[in-house]
This record gives C-alpha cells, structure tokens and sequence, in this order.
C-alpha cells in the first residue's frame, strides 16, 4: 500500500466526522452515525483501490450502510476496466466505523470518532457481531499483563512495567452492570476508575501514549471495535488482547444471537474452531501493512473534535502506519467557500 492511500485515508475520516458532528448535540443518533456513513462510502468510493469492507455494519440489507462484503474504490465500480490495471493493485480488507460513539455525539459528549483501519486482503480479522473480553496496556507491559490474570494480578504487573504506584493507574472500564464486580476489584487493588459509556476504541488507543492518564482498558466492549483497536495497538507497539464473549448471559444484553450454543455454531461455521481463543493484536490485525486513521468528532483525550467557523471547519485526525512506523497528528482546515476568517487557534 503506497503512501498516497495513507493520505486520502485521512481524508475519508475527516469527511464521516464532518458529516456526523453536524448533528452533535441533536439527540438523533441514527442520523448522526448515517450521514457519516454515507460520507465515508462516498470518499471511499474515489480513492484508486479495491477495497472490501469485512468489519462494517452487518450483512448486506436494504440499509444504506457500509456492510460486510461490500466492495468500496474506484477500482471496484463497472467502468472500472477503462482506468484500473489489476496488476497494479493490491486488494484491502477495511474494518470501518464511521460514527464510534453514537450517542456520545447525539448528546454532545466528549470521546466520538470517525474510525478505520486497513490492511491488505486476510489482513484483518472478521470479528463477528459478538463482544470481546479486551486488555489494552502500554508498550511497557506488553507481553507481561495477560487477559486471562485477575484485575488484581494486573494492576500489579502494570505497577511494575511502568513504575507507579497501584495508587496512580488509571484504568477506562465501559459503564455496564456486566463490570459491576470487575470495577469493585479494581477500586479494591486501589486503582482509580475512569467510566465511559460508549467508544472504547480511543481509549484502548490512548493506552498506548504517555501522557494520557490512561494506562489500561479491561471489560467486554464490541469485538469489531476490538479488531480496530488492535490494529492501531499493533502499529503502536501496544499491548492488546481480545477474547470473544458468545454466552448472552455474560454480557447481559445486545448479543447477535438466541443461545450460547448457537452463537458456538456460527462461530464454526466462520472457521473459527476455538471459541475461547484469546486473540493478540498480531493475530487480531496480522497484514504485512496495517494503517489506522480516526477523526475526532467531539473532544476526546486525543483529538479535538470538529470545529466549525463561517466558510469552514477545522479536524484532527490520528493516521497510524505499519510500514512508515508512524503515528501522525493531522490538523485541518477544511474550506467549504471562502471563508471571512481562518481561525489559528
């Protein structure tokens, strides 16, 4: 993958996070999370490629969303033999999520992002609709915290590898009464808490900087949003680990599926023999060449979100690359016509 996708990756995010932060604070999640959808696809469908998306939002319906399977870039339309050399093209698995954290932006709150990640074909893992038991840790810890330990044994290990104080860990857990025990044994080691009700694909991100006051994700959250954390995880030199959750009666609520026993049936029947296999952020996103890019749509602890002026808005986006090993913060200004006053800060 050249470097020219990595810059109009940018670009896709930027556009789904424009499209949604209109409709921050408007209490209408649906719209918010579908216009950034539709804006991504259009993006999307410019860009010299031939791509397929394999995290997205469920199987093709009448819904005019991004679904698994769909085909996005030039490359992948009709006409597309008059200027697409096949043997110039690399084939791209996309893991998309074009509004992460719907109702933090239907109610105006801080953490949503446009999101996306790529790799070349069987590069990421399809992660079914399920959820996903996740630990996201610093570089340090990599490879010593462990998601089959107790909170406990890994607040200790994080003490450790980093060199603070149980005292001074921050740990982000989604607020679910499913964490209800996993919180009490956190406070009990004597860690502090951070909830959030929604997006925790920032937060296992932001794990991975020093200076983000955040140094581990633990709970169950959506396992496409895992495989997308760990392809950032995975450039970033984080540690990551994601275990797929298929007994309804763990999560307590919003399972794809009727039973514990038909969820294991449809997990085999997607190749996926082991069930309980606890996946690492290499195996989660194992491509050769693996590139991350998020858009903030409302404040976050790593990016600002939109913000409009007359004639125009400003983004912040987050691109991250395997192949280049970097990690860029890109500020925007995008023109809509001319503007009376470009703000600088």
């Amino acid at each position: 993958m050249d470097s020219t996708l990595g810059l109009e990756i940018i670009e896709v995010v930027e556009k789904a996070a424009i499209a949604s932060s209109k409709w921050m604070g408007k209490g209408d999640k649906n719209t918010a999370d579908h216009v950034a959808v539709e804006a991504m696809r259009e993006r999307m469908n410019k860009i010299y490629m031939r791509g397929r998306i394999v995290i997205g939002e469920g199987e093709r319906d009448d819904a005019p969303m991004l679904y698994i399977g769909e085909e996005v870039g030039i490359c992948t339309q009709d006409n597309a033999k008059q200027y697409c050399n096949p043997d110039e093209l690399v084939e791209i698995d996309i893991a998309v999520d074009p509004c992460e954290g719907t109702n933090l932006v239907a109610y105006g709150q801080n953490g949503s992002m446009a999101v996306l990640a790529i790799s070349e074909k069987g590069g990421l893992f399809a992660a079914p609709d399920f959820y996903m038991k996740k630990l996201a840790a610093p570089p340090a810890a990599k490879g010593h915290v462990d998601i089959n330990k107790s909170a406990t044994e890994n607040l200790q290990i994080l003490s450790d590898c980093l060199e603070r104080t149980i005292e001074e860990l921050v740990v982000v857990v989604m607020d679910r009464p499913r964490h209800k025990e996993l919180i009490k044994e956190i406070r009990e080691a004597g860690a502090r808490v951070r909830l959030i009700s929604d997006g925790d694909v920032s937060a296992a991100i932001s794990c991975a900087f020093a200076g983000t006051n955040i140094h581990a994700l633990m709970g169950i959250g959506a396992a496409p949003e895992g495989v997308i954390s760990a392809a950032a995880m995975r450039c970033l030199g984080g540690h990551f680990q994601g275990q797929l959750i298929y007994d309804p009666a763990v999560v307590k609520t919003g399972l794809i599926g009727e039973s514990k026993e038909s969820n294991i049936e449809r997990l085999h029947s997607m190749g996926i023999d082991n069930p309980d296999k606890v996946y690492n952020a290499e195996e989660l996103a194992s491509g050769e060449t693996v590139l991350f890019a998020a858009c903030g749509i409302t404040p976050g602890t790593l990016m600002e979100g939109v913000r409009f002026f007359h004639g125009g808005a400003r983004t912040q986006s987050l691109v991250i690359s395997s192949q280049s090993m970097t990690a860029r913060f890109v500020d925007t200004i995008h023109m809509f016509e001319k503007p009376k006053h470009i703000q600088l800060r």
